[in-house]
């Protein structure tokens, strides 16, 4: 058993919560409490109801998600919202949310864990925010095919827009939503994005200023920063962790 304070403040310092920029109602960090004590640590993409029920069928008391509840404060605990966090309450299962700055983090982060998935280094950061960038962006080993090829093999469904270099010097990553990415590849000497989603106008602009960009889904591109992070946690104060999948296909 650990302390519910101990955790959240180890996960705050680790992502630098407090001086990484976010979202003006993303809301990072506790969003719920329970009793204080944690036995088991759990990590999920989504805040919701399915993914809460399951977390305390499987005995985790502390869920860190990427997505929280919170996104427009203050908002009436009625419907769907109330049933979130009664969920939560009702089974004594803390909730840890983390957006913007676990997707920027140099070793934990869901963009520089989708470089080193393809066996790539990050090497400079973009899409810069206060306290930090959100992106990175590593040099590539792959021709445009093996690189279409190797995300095959990793997601379940990827769709590529290849109207770019055939062998890129460098690949962009951008987890989940990537449409803030796009406009600054160019400036960023980069024709190659990783990426979750897209709007649908990116396809002529892919044509237009010739661009490689690959989809592989805002769900599964998110799902590497929460584990990271919790295996981290588990390991430090030696607890068990879990991570609980969705199915999810977006």
């Amino acid at each position: 058993m650990t302390k519910l304070t101990d955790l959240v403040a180890y996960c705050d310092q680790r992502t630098r919560r407090a001086t990484f920029k976010d979202a003006p109602a993303a809301f990072n960090g506790l969003q719920v409490a329970n009793d204080g004590r944690v036995t088991k640590i759990g990590a999920a993409v989504d805040a919701g109801v399915v993914p809460f029920q399951r977390a305390i069928a499987a005995g985790v008391d502390l869920l860190i998600v990427h997505h929280g509840i919170y996104w427009d404060m203050p908002r009436p605990l009625t419907g769907p919202d109330y049933e979130r966090v009664a969920t939560l309450i009702q089974g004594n299962c803390a909730l840890y949310s983390n957006h913007l700055p676990l997707d920027g983090h140099p070793q934990i982060g869901n963009n520089a864990l989708l470089a080193r998935q393809l066996g790539l280094k990050p090497k400079r950061g973009f899409l810069p925010v206060e306290g930090g960038d959100v992106g990175w962006i590593a040099p590539s080993r792959y021709p445009r095919a093996a690189l279409r090829k190797k995300l095959e093999s990793l997601y379940p469904r990827v769709i590529a827009i290849e109207c770019g270099s055939v062998a890129p010097r460098e690949i962009a990553f951008c987890s989940g939503g990537g449409n803030s990415a796009v406009p600054a590849l160019l400036p960023a000497g980069v024709d190659t994005l990783v990426t979750g989603e897209l709007r649908e106008e990116f396809f002529n602009r892919a044509q237009e200023e010739k661009l490689n960009l690959y989809l592989c889904g805002h769900y599964a591109t998110e799902v590497h920063a929460v584990k990271a992070l919790a295996a981290e946690l588990a390991r430090k104060f030696r607890l068990p962790w879990e991570f609980i999948a969705t199915e999810n296909p977006l």
